[in-house]
């Protein structure tokens, strides 16, 4: 399916809900309510379904904060360009690792891997760096400034998120949390009650289970509950990770709260230099639809901040080797 061949209902639909998915028992009867004459929930699910088997939607579900309900970090390996596939593939296998990209460097393969904890983190890298003979770059999240993938690919913009309503915690131990962590992390199942579903997959009810999700979202430890896309699929076709070095701290900080503001820059945050092959500390996503159009934002944002003497790197993305959601939980 591309994405000129889907139902213009189905697209405004995916593109609205990108955030403050319904926690209510049976969500896709509410959403499909809501839609066009014609459409139920049995169509809605069947045409999410095919959605997703044709990788226009990732998941249905949660984008947690970093750092909140368990731990992660970014690394880069230089793979040798007759080993990269091979590398790539032995990474992507990771259960730990939920984004695995080939960029256009030195450092030519970039992952995320999450875990629990961050003793899960560092057995994940060690078990790479002792399988593949390639030391990984750690490189954790030290500050955030802004971190958004929703994605309106559609001329309307999608919704804006409202305020969490207050949840209360419902007590769930900690060994429940991490079992529906787990659960949680491939997106709800398309069913009729998913959160039933998901629940019956940690021994909890669909009440627990909805209770925990408020909690998490009224608390901030889910960023983002909803249609998760995928961004290359649905038009953005061309991005990179544009990185800065920028040792003073004041100067830093300006950049950064500049550059979080352009609408063009999904993530920017700030990770430890590792000197002397990494020097940069300040990263930022650019997405596009093209690569013209890549190459003009970053123009267009370089010369209107004034930032053509800083130190700077420009990694587009080359190829995709895994996307899903972090998985943060036991199995």
């Amino acid at each position: 399916m591309l994405i000129s061949d889907a139902d213009p209902a189905l697209l405004r639909l995916i593109n609205g809900s990108q955030r403050g998915f319904p926690l209510l028992p049976r969500p896709f009867a509410a959403l499909a309510a809501g839609m066009e004459p014609g459409w139920s929930e049995a169509r809605l699910l069947a045409a999410l379904q095919d959605a997703q088997a044709a990788g226009l939607l990732a998941r249905v579900g949660a984008v947690f904060a970093p750092n909140t309900v368990g731990n992660s970090t970014l690394a880069a390996m230089a793979a040798p360009a007759e080993r990269l596939e091979e590398v790539a593939a032995f990474v992507s296998r990771q259960r730990e690792v939920n984004h695995n990209y080939r960029r256009d460097h030195h450092y030519n393969l970039w992952f995320v891997v999450a875990a629990a904890s961050s003793a899960g983190v560092a057995a994940a890298l060690s078990r790479i760096r002792l399988a593949t003979g390639i030391p990984p770059l750690d490189l954790p999240l030290l500050r955030e400034y802004h971190i958004d993938l929703g994605f309106s690919f559609l001329a309307e913009s999608a919704a804006a998120a409202e305020a969490p309503a207050a949840a209360d915690d419902p007590g769930l131990s900690a060994g429940q949390r991490q079992r529906l962590l787990a659960a949680l992390s491939p997106g709800l199942p398309l069913t009729p009650r998913p959160y039933q579903a998901l629940g019956a997959q940690c021994a909890l009810s669909e009440a627990q289970t909805l209770a925990q999700i408020a909690h998490w979202r009224q608390q901030g430890v889910i960023r983002r509950f909803g249609m998760v896309v995928r961004h290359q699929e649905l038009g953005y076709r061309a991005n990179a990770m544009w990185v800065w070095r920028i040792d003073d701290d004041a100067e830093r900080e300006r950049v950064a709260l500049a550059l979080a503001a352009e609408p063009a820059i999904t993530l920017c945050y700030e990770r430890p230099p590792r000197p002397p092959d990494w020097p940069y500390q300040l990263f930022t996503m650019v997405h596009a639809r093209d690569a013209q159009s890549l190459d003009a934002a970053l123009a267009d944002i370089r010369r209107r901040h004034g930032l053509e003497r800083l130190p700077q790197a420009v990694l587009r993305s080359t190829r995709r080797y895994k996307q899903t959601g972090a998985c943060y939980g036991y199995a």
